[in-house]
């Protein structure tokens, strides 16, 4: 096979190999072992969330040398590195929270600064956690260098003893952390024995891998085939597949043939794959955080793409893929029906997908369906003109709660029980109402309101999911309404409203309720309002105190409050690619 040259003179990576003046940077190649012909081929950034924080990263290291492999057999140099990942199922519920959401822009800025310092040509990069996989994307888009991006696949699902002391319910389904979570209000209300919920801990997530159902991992790694970044149908196997090597070794090739070609991130990542793949996160009913997450992305290119244009695709795009935590499946099922090759193709059929967008093979997304043969099964994703609900799984709101907007997930939640009105019963925090809730402190036909939990105010925009799972596995999901300017976690179920904007701390309407207040959320109307006239909340405005100060008064937390901007913008901490006045590529 003829060897690639490829134009060193066109690189960044010249900067580090090339001519005289640079033989003190080529001798700390030669000393990590690298030959003469390595060091003048292109220079391949292979970034990895791999740690032993949690079951999500521990694969990543071993797909990362699969991705090596095939780098160095399309004629490139990989260079491993590796950056931080905060999970969210073991930060979940504390103060760790607070870290979640900043890590995604430490994630994006470290790997930044990493292909920047030593100037890398190109990236293929590795994530298994719900921000590390929209970290990684923005990275690629801001550097707009030519990109791969490879998920590490998902979490097997777990399987509960079959004895008496666990309920039935629980036995005779697939188990993921969300069940766990949930377990813990069932046995807060003694439903569930301390004995029950030691043994489901042990058995609920079996092997390596995100967690399992279309929680936040799973929808970002769906956006990352729908994007273009990523190969089709790779996000769907598990993580503990040692075939799912197969996919990070053609991942290697292809980012090589993007280089080759001259094909970068801004390439692949425009307006109308954002749009693709916002219709992906609809009809798997997939997490509300995308709505952070794809205006964030599109930030780093430049692109506006907020949080309403994000919920106007929602809105009619139909809910046709059975997953957890609305639906019945998980992941693995996901996968073993096809993927989202599939899923793209029953969009397709809708004409609901923009086919002339480029993936990272070099193929448009039409061309890369023409070569799926399969078709939906019917049990996991239903065909288009049989959808399980008319519109998509994530429906956005506005009203004088939330001017610049909320999001709320309604997969799973029959349409009667998607009009809500009840008196407000207001948190400052949400220690304050998990605790209410474990100590059954609320009433049936309240709207619970957690405030001071947005990305300025909290600091950091909590996930709320141990106190929405606590209310579920109380018996109550239905039976209460949550409204927050926090957000919630991909496995969160029931009537919670998410994303509030503008939050608390900066003076948004969510500060200035009171308990008794009567809201209503109507997910049918798009519409969440509470009965105030403008004139009492502008006098309520005028008494209100100010900010709740917090404690985090220096360090990174402190650093990501004062830089962190509007919810409904991606709650991003830059200028974005609208404000840049160079090209990584070409400096």
């Amino acid at each position: 096979m003829n060897k690639r040259v490829f134009d060193k003179s066109k690189l960044p990576s010249r900067h580090v190999t090339e001519g005289p003046a640079r033989a003190p940077h080529r001798s700390y190649y030669y000393a990590m072992g690298m030959t003469e012909h390595e060091i003048h081929q292109p220079l391949v950034g292979v970034a990895t969330c791999w740690n032993e924080a949690a079951p999500c990263n521990i694969s990543l290291n071993r797909q990362a040398q699969a991705v090596k492999l095939g780098v160095k057999a399309a004629d490139g140099t990989p260079r491993e590195f590796t950056t931080i990942t905060v999970t969210d199922g073991i930060a979940m519920g504390h103060e760790g929270m607070r870290s979640s959401l900043a890590s995604r822009e430490a994630i994006a800025d470290t790997v930044e600064l990493t292909m920047r310092g030593h100037c890398y040509d190109a990236i293929v990069g590795l994530a298994g956690c719900d921000k590390s996989l929209p970290g990684m994307m923005m990275a690629m888009v801001r550097l707009n260098v030519p990109s791969v991006f490879i998920y590490g696949g998902s979490i097997l699902p777990g399987k509960a003893p079959q004895v008496d002391e666990i309920p039935e319910d629980f036995r005779s389904r697939d188990l993921t952390v969300q069940d766990m979570f949930e377990a813990v209000g069932r046995n807060q209300n003694g439903t569930l024995s301390d004995a029950a919920l030691e043994m489901l801990e042990r058995v609920a997530c079996p092997s390596a891998g995100a967690c399992g159902g279309q929680f936040t991992a799973n929808t970002m790694a769906c956006v990352s085939e729908a994007i273009g970044l990523a190969l089709m149908n790779s996000s769907g196997m598990p993580a503990p597949y040692e075939s799912r090597d197969q996919y990070a070794e053609a991942s290697g090739q292809a980012v090589m043939d993007l280089l080759e070609r001259d094909i970068r991130a801004r390439d692949i990542v425009t307006r109308q794959s954002l749009e693709n793949a916002a219709r992906v996160v609809a009809c798997t009913g997939g997490s509300t955080n995308a709505g952070l997450h794809l205006p964030a992305i599109a930030h780093e290119a430049g692109i506006e793409f907020y949080l309403d244009d994000v919920c106007e695709i929602f809105r009619d795009t139909p809910y046709f893929v059975d997953l957890k935590p609305g639906g019945q499946y998980v992941a693995k099922d996901l996968y073993d029906a096809g993927g989202i090759p599939v899923v793209m193709k029953e969009l397709r059929k809708a004409g609901l997908i923009h086919e002339d967008c480029m993936t990272a093979t070099g193929r448009s997304i039409g061309e890369e369906l023409d070569m799926i043969d399969r078709e939906a099964d019917g049990k996991v994703i239903y065909p288009i003109d049989a959808p399980l609900t008319k519109t998509g799984g994530v429906v956005g709101l506005k009203g004088n709660i939330a001017p610049e907007g909320a999001i709320v997930k309604v997969a799973g939640i029959p349409s009667q029980n998607q009009v809500f009105t009840g008196p407000a019963r207001v948190f400052e925090c949400e220690e304050d109402a998990f605790e209410a809730v474990k100590e059954r402190a609320y009433k049936e036909g309240e709207v619970i309101v957690i405030r001071n939990e947005g990305p300025a105010g909290g600091p950091g925009m909590r996930e709320m999911l141990a106190t929405t799972a606590a209310l579920s596995g109380q018996g109550m999901g239905k039976k209460v309404a949550l409204i927050t300017d926090g957000r919630f976690s991909g496995a969160t179920r029931g009537f919670c409203v998410g994303h509030v904007g503008p939050e608390a701390a900066q003076g948004g309407p969510i500060a200035l309720l009171k308990n008794g207040d009567a809201i209503t959320i109507n997910a049918l109307t798009g519409d969440i309002n509470v009965d105030l006239t403008d004139e009492e909340l502008a006098a309520r405005k005028e008494a209100w105190a100010g900010p709740r100060e917090t404690i985090y008064a220096s360090g990174a937390l402190w650093k990501f409050a004062q830089l962190v901007g509007a919810t409904y913008k991606g709650a991003v901490t830059h200028p974005g690619g609208a404000a840049e006045k160079h090209e990584y590529m070409e400096l």
